[in-house]
């Protein structure tokens, strides 16, 4: 007989009698088809593992999109037509500038702004409230004119200093309407506004108000201040060029600013959240692909004889390549598209129900609304179409270089497998681990880790492709027991380890992905508690208000509070923000007692603080977001600006600060007291007198303080358990990629175990006549299962702990700007590591039952 591998291809042939190939046209689609027909819930799998990566993917990112791009437009929407704005600090700056910039050459029309953040009555969230000029804004920014509810008031409202008008989201959040009343606090006392009309376009989802500008200076407590002044240019004035000329006129802390800086500070609010979201999004789709590629892989080896046919009747090695490449689209099509119908339901149900800031906080009080983008959407699709033909790229080039003369042997599906553990994927783990390492010394990459997720890639990729080498060596070495059946696990596992090693890759790199950030999450949960601890050493503290800068304590109010009957000391703490960068979110400035000599008993130092020395200029101490971002260290010489002057400051240490991204500054109270005259303080630290309890001490305060029914009270647990809750929201999403990663992978182990047990039905079948009962297979099958699990968690904690490494040491302090020491969830991923095994080995048993219940005789009938 001819030899099958001598049949020459249809290239050789004459264009009459050639074949048609699999892959094109009909004839390809009924192989396909036929395949996933005989295996639907291989199929099913393979679908549902693309459609969740591109679900998590596309929920995301419409979330973030729909979030940024309702805080875009609102920021748009209250500039108006302003071409440059003037942005002071969040204290203000005196209003004396405002006169000189409206007389500038160039300026059309200029409008004042006050702007306070206060805290509405009976609630924790605060309100924007505006003070405008109407004759001023009704040139520039004319959306933040209201618009007088005639049933409501009259034409007088828009100067009345008791009235507000209210954007629609303000009014619906709220539950008012025309005519009733706000009642807002300053200071420590209540505001009550009537509600005069709507604002005719802020944004559909923000809230805002908007009240007369002198109004607002006087109920407010804001006289002589601005926050900012919107300016419209005279025609054929660049603004760029403007804000430059502009800029030596103005106050230190007050900067010049066009809309494309406003719009590039609203999107570094997020970006870096934004960033590790969409990555961790991409990690479930990249789990997709693998969970594909151990499929297909599995599946090649199986159906070896099949394509050893097809290419002995003359299909050509690239129509065998594209039959399985077009296998892979024709599960990752379907599958994208169930993705973006359940990525778009999953984000609308979220800005639903629960915002838009996924947890992190950045988007608070914006409602946006889930909408349809074609270009994110075509995108994702393509994505999760390529996630699963890059799944069977691999499988598809094995199958097609498989020689059909020894493919159509039986016993041969080791031979493809053992491939795995060759030179060169010992070669490409190396490199792919080496360069993995190079790139977590890279810096990053306009702000982003590009280099640190590049690393945890191509270490994982190096951790997987290890994997093949390890099984071999560990099961080749592990003492044989003397029961038969150990026996045969461990000679099924030492002497073909390829298929072995497909399945534990897939358990590898989920279980790595679930120990990183397990540790990641645990390593910054306790930092985060540790920080607390050394940052709250008082017994009790109060808060002007719990949300906004409305809420203040005067110099009477602070002297009464310390005068209270079983108060022993107070310190006070003034909290207020700086802008450093126009371009970059404000700085945080908080100015509380410090000891020069010993500033770690009220700050977690990263670093040996600076001994100040006599004539310097006075200390301040940065975070490390504010280091990284300005490039402070200790010892340097920099100059704030405070109360519209710049003074000289020496930056004597860095600190951890894991509340403000963009940078915290402290500055000793009685120095900002010295060069601001600022008396006012926003909380306080309390010590009690011997015998006095904390509820015995906030009676009397609430007493003993004119307005402190207003007053917030924590204790220091309280705190903890807030600030520790609020920081399980921040990462709730990353939870739930997490577990979409982990789900998907434990399907790949059951897809994989099954797809084994199926290419194993001669051995079963041999098996079987040797006398070994069905039952003791299916103990087999579980052993390999466990211990094949076994070695993949232990691999998988061991490349978790490199993975958590990177997420520690290099994203988190590139994205962030913080740093903390690595700590090991003992517990936690002993309890996955148990749990992985225990459903390795149970879906090996259950994945394995239609191959056990194949006849004996059929099963070996090939090899007689």
């Amino acid at each position: 007989m001819r030899n099958p591998s001598t049949i020459r291809s249809p290239q050789h042939s004459s264009p009459a009698r050639s074949p048609r190939q699999p892959g094109n046209g009909a004839y390809g689609a009924a192989l396909i088809f036929g395949e996933m027909r005989s295996h639907p819930l291989r199929t099913l799998i393979g679908i549902l593992a693309i459609a969740a990566g591109v679900a998590m993917g596309y929920a995301v990112q419409l979330i973030n999109r729909a979030a940024l791009t309702e805080l875009s437009a609102t920021v748009n929407s209250l500039m108006g037509n302003a071409d440059v704005e003037l942005r002071g600090p969040r204290a203000g700056f005196d209003e004396a500038l405002y006169p000189r910039i409206a007389h500038l050459s160039g300026v059309a029309a200029a409008s004042p702004v006050v702007e306070v953040d206060a805290r509405v009555a009976g609630r924790g969230e605060s309100l924007k409230l505006l003070g405008v000029d109407v004759f001023r804004a009704g040139y520039v920014t004319p959306n933040l004119v209201g618009r007088i509810d005639r049933a409501a008031g009259d034409g007088l409202d828009l100067l009345s200093p008791d009235t507000v008008f209210l954007s629609p989201a303000a009014l619906t959040w709220l539950g008012l309407k025309p005519g009733d009343s706000l009642t807002v606090q300053a200071g420590l006392a209540q505001l009550a506004l009537r509600v005069a009309g709507v604002l005719p376009a802020s944004g559909e989802g923000v809230r805002v108000g908007v009240m007369d500008i002198g109004a607002a200076q006087w109920r407010l407590q804001r006289l002589g201040t601005l926050q900012r002044i919107d300016i419209k240019l005279e025609p054929g004035v660049d603004a760029d060029a403007f804000a430059r000329e502009a800029a030596p006129l103005l106050p230190a802390g007050v900067a010049a600013v066009t809309p494309r800086d406003n719009a590039h500070r609203t999107s570094m609010l997020s970006r870096a959240y934004r960033a590790n979201l969409n990555v961790l999004a991409l990690v479930a789709l990249f789990t997709g692909a693998f969970l594909v590629f151990t499929m297909q892989a599995l599946a090649v080896l199986r159906r070896r004889a099949q394509f050893a046919l097809l290419r002995a009747i003359g299909v050509t090695r690239r129509g065998v390549l594209a039959l399985v490449v077009w296998e892979g689209a024709a599960l990752g099509m379907p599958g994208a598209a169930v993705g973006l119908a359940a990525g778009f339901a999953l984000a609308a149900a979220v800005l639903r129900f629960g915002g838009g800031d996924l947890g992190g906080g950045y988007f608070e009080g914006v409602q946006p609304r889930a909408q349809f983008d074609a270009l994110p959407a075509a995108m994702f699709f393509a994505l999760g179409v390529a996630a699963a033909v890059l799944g069977s790229l691999a499988p598809a080039l094995e199958a097609a270089r498989s020689r059909p003369a020894q493919a159509l042997k039986a016993g041969d599906e080791e031979a493809p497998a053992g491939r795995l553990r060759t030179r060169r994927a010992a070669t490409g783990a190396l490199a792919a681990l080496s360069a993995g390492l190079v790139f977590t010394q890279m810096p990053p990459v306009a702000g982003l880790p590009v280099f640190g997720y590049l690393a945890i890639a191509l270490l994982l990729v190096g951790g997987v492709l290890a994997m093949p080498a390890v099984a071999h060596t560990v099961f080749a070495r592990l003492p044989w027991p003397r029961h038969a059946l150990p026996q045969l696990v461990l000679a099924q596992l030492a002497n073909a380890p390829g298929r072995a090693a497909i399945g534990l890759a897939g358990i590898v790199a989920s279980f790595s992905l679930m120990s990183a950030m397990a540790i990641m999450v645990s390593s910054f949960r306790i930092a985060v508690d540790d920080w607390l601890q050394l940052l709250l050493p008082a017994p009790l503290y109060l808060r002007a208000s719990p949300g906004g800068d409305s809420g203040f304590l005067a110099p009477g109010e602070q002297a009464a509070i310390a005068a209270t009957p079983g108060i022993a000391r107070a310190e006070f703490l003034r909290a207020t923000q700086i802008s450093l960068d126009a371009r970059l979110p404000p700085v945080a400035l908080l100015a509380r007692p410090i000891d020069p000599r010993n500033p770690a008993a009220r700050l977690p130092l990263a670093a040996a603080p600076l001994v100040p020395h006599a004539g310097d200029p006075p200390p301040v101490w940065v975070s490390e977001a504010a280091a990284d971002l300005y490039g402070m260290r200790t010892g340097q010489r920099i100059t704030l600006p405070l109360a519209g002057q710049r003074f000289a400051f020496t930056v004597a240490g860095i600190w951890r600060d894991y509340a403000r991204q963009f940078g915290a500054i402290v500055i000793d109270a009685s120095d900002y007291r010295r060069l601001t005259q600022d008396t006012r303080v926003t909380d306080a630290a309390l010590w009690l007198a011997p015998g006095a309890t904390p509820a015995q001490a906030i009676v009397r305060l609430r007493a003993s303080v004119t307005g402190g029914g207003q007053l917030e009270f924590a204790q220091p647990g309280e705190i903890r358990a807030a600030s520790l809750k609020i920081f399980d929201r921040s990462f709730a999403v990353t939870y739930l990629l997490e577990a979409v990663a982990v789900i998907i992978g434990l399907f790949g182990v059951g897809a994989s175990f099954g797809a084994q047990a199926l290419a194993r039905t001669r051995e079963f079948g041999m098996l079987r006549h040797l006398g070994v009962m069905r039952r003791q297979i299916g103990i087999m099958l579980a052993m390999e299962g466990a211990l094949v699990a076994l070695l993949g968690v232990l691999s998988g904690s061991t490349l978790g702990v490199g993975l958590a490494m990177v997420l520690v040491h290099v994203v988190n302090p590139q994205s962030f700007h913080w740093t903390m020491s690595l700590h090991m969830p003992w517990g936690l991923v002993t309890a996955l590591a148990a749990a992985v095994v225990a459903a390795a080995a149970l879906t090996a048993l259950f994945s394995s039952r239609a191959a056990m219940s194949v006849d004996a005789v059929r099963a070996v009938r090939d090899d007689w």
